[in-house]
């Protein structure tokens, strides 16, 4: 898959999943979806239906309002991203409770594509910062 499509994907998931739109953020995903966030009580999520479950929870509880790009890696059907992501914690996050709190932190994304979709999702939080502007 050429790079800009992988880079066109990610960013089409990302903008969904900022807006609160879980379809959107879903419809780029494989329908065998493997979906990862290390340190999640739900380990690693098979299919659409089980992220969407994730998502839901996810943009029930944070709104996200910048995520900024530091890096980005390549392979022929991966693509490594590394961010910074702004957000306010509406509700809990990582079982911590956010009370409106805005909070900055990293995340390393790595995305394998396959038939035009993302087939994989694997995301490394800086948890210890999260924590920190939690607690």
């Amino acid at each position: 898959m050429e790079q800009a499509q992988m880079l066109a994907l990610v960013e089409r998931h990302l903008k969904a999943e900022g807006a609160g739109d879980v379809e959107g953020a879903i419809a780029v995903y494989g329908a065998d979806i493997e979906h990862d966030v290390v340190g999640f009580p739900t380990g690693a999520l098979h299919g659409v239906e089980a992220v969407r479950g994730f998502y839901e929870e996810l943009t029930a509880n944070f709104r996200t309002e910048e995520e900024v790009p530091t890096h980005r890696y390549f392979t022929d059907d991966a693509m490594v991203l590394d961010q910074e992501m702004t957000g306010t914690v509406t509700g809990t996050f990582l079982g911590l409770p956010g009370n409106g709190r805005r909070i900055t932190f990293r995340v390393l994304h790595i995305f394998e594509f396959g038939a035009g979709l993302i087939t994989r999702e694997n995301v490394w939080l800086d948890v210890a910062s999260i924590q920190h502007q939690l607690v």
